[in-house]
């Protein structure tokens, strides 16, 4: 079993900044590929962001990329995202999520591939 703790959320301006961050428990973290995902007021989850097990590869939906980056710090336990350059539109709950069976320089963008989603945080964007 893993657990996961997303923290960091909050309310910000348009064109402002927040850190998210995910502690994960249960499992070696470097077992772990990790990702973000979103749900807004009224519209399906949507694809974030993505990190492999490695950390050496990334992939972000096209709507955040240029302004999310996402990273991991395997000897902490955590994955964070970083949120520059935020917009309305990015006003959701985002939650961390886990793939346990990931190979070792994969990363995976649906949501069915990954098995531990955390509580969520959420994220408001005022214009």
């Amino acid at each position: 079993q893993v657990q996961l703790v997303e923290s960091g959320g909050g309310l910000v301006q348009a064109g402002g900044s927040l850190r998210l961050s995910c502690a994960a428990s249960g499992r070696t973290f470097s077992s772990l590929a990790m990702g973000w995902f979103r749900r807004a007021p009224g519209k399906e989850r949507e694809f974030v962001a993505a990190i492999s097990r490695s950390g050496g590869k990334t992939s972000y939906a096209d709507y955040v990329k240029g302004r999310f980056t996402i990273s991991r710090d395997n000897a902490k336990n955590k994955v964070h995202l970083q949120m520059n350059s935020l917009a309305p539109e990015d006003t959701a709950v985002y939650y961390c999520v886990t793939n346990s069976r990931s190979a070792w320089q994969t990363t995976a963008t649906m949501g069915e591939e990954y098995d531990y989603w955390g509580q969520g945080t959420q994220v408001t964007v005022s214009s």
